[in-house]
């Protein structure tokens, strides 16, 4: 058993909620006592130094490029995976099991690996799990796969473990107060860029119609905290980091045929040769719908749907499927 440690609280604003999450003492103790039950070693392994780089600080870049990123895909693939499994095979393991909501298959024809989703959509994972190399997935059980989470609390009640009602966390891990505004702040003003964002707020005609404390702390589709009154519903649906400005407009103004998706990483196949219908996903509680995939410029990925889709994020993740098999994935670059 291996708990991993990520981060300290005094550099994340600290635990204003004083609660039990992870990397703190009490949830190491828990998977300890876990440990024990079972009869398995436990160890504590110390990931800081690679979540700061991978994770922590690409999460404050992205949001200063006007991005909304998705630290969950970038620990999944750099700490849980490449950092996690390397310790593994140096303490003798072959394989990591987590806790993920997720399926795993291996398809002899093409000799690939492949993500599955989850029996049950409620819980299903797989969204988060698109960066994943063959080698990572080569050497990955996911036991819960088919399971619900009423399913697993049973299993761990009937085994005695203490953890069996523990309460799941729902923010973002490093963001225990789920005040990720609070987090860039703190940031900006180590940098000494505290105020350096501030600038306006403009329609999608160009009128001005206020000022923003700082682009990076608004995403597309942000309908709350805008700071103007319109009269009118707005949303915001443009950040224009090099003009400094936020762009609000009508719900309609929203949606969009398609996108542009950089770093992608195909899973089931080794590559796309030629366009192709694929379901997809663009934000993890995401309905989906279907959209047509080709080959792009620079490495790139074009994205048509079928439907227009709503609030296309960059910085988000895109992700496709055939079926409950999860094809690949990339990060949204733009929308047109």
């Amino acid at each position: 058993g291996i708990t991993m440690k990520l981060w300290e609280f005094r550099d994340v604003g600290g635990n204003s909620k004083r609660e039990a999450t992870c990397c703190t003492i009490e949830s190491m103790n828990d998977a300890r006592a876990v440990c024990q039950k079972l009869g398995i070693p436990h160890y504590v392994v110390d990931f800081r130094t690679d979540f700061s780089k991978y994770v922590v600080d690409d999460f404050v870049n992205e949001y200063l490029l006007g991005r909304t990123p998705n630290p969950c895909v970038n620990c999944n693939t750099k700490i849980k995976w490449e950092s996690l499994l390397q310790k593994a095979i140096e303490l003798g393991g072959d394989y990591v099991a987590t806790g993920h909501y997720a399926g795993i298959g291996y398809d002899s024809s093409s000799a690939r690996y492949y993500v599955l989703k989850a029996n049950f959509d409620e819980k299903d994972q797989s969204y988060a799990l698109w960066g994943l190399s063959q080698e990572s997935l080569s050497r990955t059980i996911f036991p819960l796969g088919n399971l619900r989470k009423s399913d697993v609390r049973g299993i761990a009640a009937q085994m005695g473990l203490k953890t069996a009602e523990k309460v799941e966390s729902q923010e973002i891990c490093f963001v225990p107060d789920n005040d990720y505004r609070r987090l860039l702040q703190e940031r900006l003003a180590q940098r000494g860029e505290g105020s350096a964002y501030r600038g306006e707020i403009v329609t999608t005609k160009g009128e001005v119609v206020g000022e923003h404390e700082g682009y990076p702390y608004f995403t597309i589709g942000q309908r709350r905290r805008l700071g103007v009154a319109l009269g009118k519903p707005a949303y915001v649906v443009d950040i224009m980091p090099d003009n400094n400005r936020v762009v609000i407009g009508d719900k309609h103004e929203l949606y969009k045929r398609g996108l542009r998706a950089t770093r992608v990483n195909w899973v089931a196949i080794e590559g796309l040769k030629k366009p192709a219908r694929f379901f997809v996903k663009i934000r993890y509680r995401d309905p989906g719908g279907f959209a047509s995939v080709s080959n792009a410029e620079d490495g790139r990925v074009r994205v048509e749907f079928e439907e227009p889709q709503p609030a296309i994020t960059p910085g988000q993740s895109v992700v496709f499927y055939d079926g409950d098999r999860l094809v690949g994935g990339g990060i949204i670059d733009e929308s047109f």
